[in-house]
């Protein structure tokens, strides 16, 4: 399951670029399953692939989000990061894509977040491996 999951997630950053590159050219860093945080639902897969453009975080088509005000992507090393926020969620479910800058370390983090600026709480976690 999990080797589909990451070429799944290979597949859809190369349908997603709207570019044929080859799969071997995108590396998995890591994968992750979606658990609520602060009496949220969040569930679904995300994929962190490196690519020939840079690195991006893929969340599944199995992406889910209860909704809740100011839901932004970021990253964590079991905890939060607030210097890591990447972009605002753009959807409470479905597959989606965001670009991680360039100047973001991903190394340096074990946990990818939907998390909620405006009152800094975590709204989803989830763990790579």
């Amino acid at each position: 399951m999990r080797t589909i999951m990451r070429l799944l997630a290979v597949a859809a950053v190369a349908v997603l670029a709207g570019a044929a590159p080859a799969l071997a050219q995108n590396t998995v860093l890591g994968t992750g399953s979606f658990v609520g945080a602060s009496n949220h639902v969040t569930s679904g897969s995300v994929s962190v692939v490196e690519t020939a453009e840079g690195i991006v975080v893929v969340f599944d088509e199995n992406f889910s989000f209860d909704g809740a005000p100011d839901p932004k992507v970021g990253f964590g090393h079991d905890g939060f990061d607030a210097e890591s926020l990447i972009a605002p969620l753009q959807s409470n479910s479905g597959a989606q894509t965001y670009v991680v800058p360039a100047t973001l370390d991903v190394s340096q983090y074990n946990e990818v977040y939907v998390w909620c600026e405006q009152f800094s709480v975590p709204l989803g976690v989830a763990r790579l491996q």
